[in-house]
């Protein structure tokens, strides 16, 4: 296992980062920017919304997105990737443990591949769950909380392979997945939850097959909208992912398939060229359907890209999200599909999109 798990905020400080949450470096502490400031305000909103039982719960959600796997898992990723972690003395630390607890319990309708979808949030959730739980490897609370996340999370990577290698209906859909383990097809939007979890859990040391990895390389790149030349490579430079292979791009779907190219390695295929390039031209705004969604993954997209084209991504990024932040920290939904997903949700992606200057996670350290 890496040093980046074992001993997370050793090996940040020794790079010269500084956690939100506290300096631990000697002399007097930097001046809190107003990311700093937002991202503070963040972490008490998602605190406070923490229910008895550990999840965290917003009430005004609809019926699929409360007291379920997938926004608890947001909230513990969006608190790790500003320096917290459940180990630390204090109030968050003490929450992300329960979190943790509540995420690790034993839970009948999960079966023994641990499906976190059963709580209605489907492969979404499963996704989003398995990665909080590969990304928290190296921060449990005690040695048993960590033995029980490396067992849990690699019972729930093992699910994301077998539903993989279901029978797909058409073979444009091969290497994706979809709302279902048993799916027979794919979209990009699941699947690149599934590719990050997968990705994450293998830099986490966790049985990862090679050819899983690469199937879903191959789906996002048939995901990608362009005619094809002789040799198979895109020839529209300018494009990106589309929701599904043959559909043309949306904010939230380019900059999806970026980042989860990147993430696996492909920094300088086509796809990844032409989805920044597409990406750069775009006007962000709240107009944009699934705006959090495409908010977080161009955040952390763009940034891997050159200096000149992440540092403006950066300050698109600031400059379109900080001023939404509403008074009690959290940030709320602009179309009725985000609104209905809640404010835990919206304030997550938020803080994952803002949280490009502390590279905390270890998933987007490569």
């Amino acid at each position: 296992m890496s040093a980046v798990i074992l001993n997370r905020r050793q090996w940040l400080l020794g790079l010269g980062a500084v956690p939100v949450c506290g300096w631990a470096g000697a002399g007097a502490p930097p001046k809190k920017d107003r990311v700093d400031i937002a991202m503070d305000r963040g972490a008490g909103f998602i605190q406070k919304m923490q229910e008895v039982n550990g999840a965290f719960n917003d009430p005004k959600a609809r019926e699929s997105a409360r007291n379920g796997y997938a926004m608890t898992a947001l909230g513990l990723l969006s608190l790790a990737s500003i320096g917290h972690q459940p180990s630390d003395p204090g109030k968050i630390g003490a929450s992300m443990g329960r979190a943790l607890d509540f995420i690790l319990r034993n839970d009948p309708r999960r079966g023994e591949l641990e499906y976190f979808g059963s709580d209605g949030s489907r492969m979404y959730g499963h996704g989003i769950t398995t990665l909080c739980l590969t990304e928290m490897m190296g921060m449990a609370v005690s040695k048993r909380q960590e033995a029980r996340i490396r067992s849990v999370a690699q019972k729930a990577v093992t699910l994301i392979m077998r539903s993989q290698r279901v029978r797909k209906s058409n073979p444009k859909y091969r290497g994706g997945w979809r709302y279902t383990p048993d799916a027979h097809d794919s979209d990009l939007s699941i699947s690149v939850w599934q590719l990050m979890a997968l990705r994450s859990a293998k830099n986490a040391g966790l049985e990862v097959g090679k050819e899983a990895i690469e199937e879903a390389v191959r789906y996002l790149k048939r995901s990608y909208f362009s005619p094809r030349d002789g040799r198979g490579m895109p020839v529209n430079m300018r494009s990106g992912c589309g929701y599904l292979p043959g559909q043309p791009p949306e904010f939230a779907t380019a900059a999806a398939g970026l980042l989860s190219l990147q993430v696996c390695g492909e920094y300088e295929s086509p796809e990844v060229k032409g989805s920044a390039a597409w990406l750069s031209r775009k006007e962000v705004s709240t107009r944009l359907q699934w705006f959090y969604y495409g908010m977080y993954y161009y955040a952390q997209g763009m940034q891997k890209r050159e200096p000149a084209v992440a540092g403006k991504a950066k300050q698109v990024t600031e400059d379109v999200l900080l001023k939404l932040q509403r008074a009690d920290g959290s940030w709320d939904g602009h179309d009725g599909m985000e609104r209905g997903a809640g404010r835990i949700y919206c304030t997550a992606l938020a803080m994952l999109s803002l949280s490009v200057k502390y590279h905390y996670l270890p998933i987007y350290q490569h």
